[in-house]
């Protein structure tokens, strides 16, 4: 007996890829921009660092709220769709039914085979059929709050802790030179390398998380020079 085939799909890795390129991202934007705007403001070291060390902390902690709560809410709504559907089975089957086959008929199936295939799915597991095949709610894409928050939360404090180990290895006269190159290979690093997990074309990947990680960087440190 030949040993079952079992695919991988790309789309099994959004769970966690998304909230972890998503928190990685703003850790390094957010805080190689606070590092800019201080030192633009030509502020000590000492209080560059503390701002980027806070910067870092209270990031982590807005990321896995933020991504606790928003994930949260998508479960519940999620929840909620599932218990309406449980109670349109019970109460009208059969509308329910005519609904399973004209999403089939949809998909390209003559009519007859489409009855044919919702009246053996409804036998075999109703709920789940109308839920896979009405509400589009799988396994894979499920909502996952937990998961998502601890992703977003350590790969901000990740993201974070690189432009400000280049801010602490860096002297100040050349910390604003530093931190924008590093800064700006990282996210193009991380930009190609979210592309490449996500299937995805890696030159643009890395182009767009570049672009708007230079547009941030700009607008805080000209924020910066403007108090100094």
């Amino acid at each position: 007996m030949r040993p079952r085939h079992i695919e991988r799909h790309l789309t099994e890795r959004l769970g966690w890829l998304r909230p972890a390129v998503l928190g990685a991202n703003d850790g390094i934007i957010s805080t190689a921009s606070l590092v800019l705007g201080f030192a633009a403001a030509h502020a000590t070291h000492g209080t560059i660092m503390l701002s980027g060390v806070a910067g870092l902390v209270a990031g982590s902690m807005s990321m896995a709220a933020g991504e606790y709560v928003s994930v949260c809410s998508q479960r519940d709504s999620e929840r909620a769709d599932i218990e309406r559907e449980k109670e349109e089975l019970n109460s009208d089957s059969l509308g329910e039914r005519k609904e399973l086959v004209a999403i089939y008929v949809g998909r390209g199936l003559d009519p007859d085979l489409a009855g044919q295939v919702a009246d053996q799915l409804t036998a075999h597991d109703a709920l789940g059929a109308h839920v896979r095949d009405e509400l589009g709610i799988s396994e894979v894409l499920s909502a996952r709050p937990l998961q998502a928050a601890i992703s977003s939360a350590t790969s901000f404090a990740v993201g974070a802790s690189m432009p400000l180990i280049v801010a602490f290895t860096t002297p100040e006269a050349n910390l604003i030179a530093a931190i924008s190159v590093t800064a700006l290979l990282f996210l193009a690093s991380l930009g190609g390398v979210a592309a490449y997990t996500g299937g995805a074309c890696i030159t643009s990947g890395a182009l767009r998380m570049t672009f708007w990680g230079a547009l941030a960087m700009l607008l805080t440190a000209g924020v910066g020079a403007l108090f100094s």
